[in-house]
């Protein structure tokens, strides 16, 4: 497969996974029992891992180095907040506020990795500004 194809992977699986989480995250906050499902559960993993797979793979045709690229370091650094916040937002047995804080603020972040992969600047969202 070649690059172009490769980056129309991932940012299909981009779409996929947020969109998953966001439905997830809105079912899991509303007592939806659906999300705690088998297929709730892990749809996500075998998105995750294309979207993680096409990444680095896009990473390994283009040479990327996020030690030499800021805006790549950012984008990882942001997808472990994002996972980090993704768990806080998904756990039942948290208090709601915060899982309802830690929903917003994973969208967020979410929106911040998209913009800094779009401007190709560590500054994500504020380089849009």
């Amino acid at each position: 497969m070649e690059y172009a194809a490769w980056k129309l992977l991932h940012q299909g699986a981009v779409v996929v996974s947020v969109a998953g989480f966001a439905l997830r995250g809105s079912a899991a906050l509303a007592g939806a029992a659906w999300v705690r499902s088998l297929p709730a559960r892990t749809v996500p993993h075998v998105v995750d891992t294309v979207l993680l797979g096409s990444a680095l793979m896009l990473a390994w045709i283009a040479s990327l180095n996020p030690l030499h690229l800021p805006w790549l370091a950012a984008k990882i650094i942001g997808l472990l907040v994002y996972i980090g916040l993704g768990i806080v937002a998904l756990r039942p047995g948290l208090p709601r506020p915060a899982r309802v804080a830690a929903f917003a603020a994973a969208l967020l972040c979410a929106a911040q990795i998209v913009a800094t992969a779009i401007t190709k600047s560590a500054l994500g969202l504020l380089a849009l500004l």
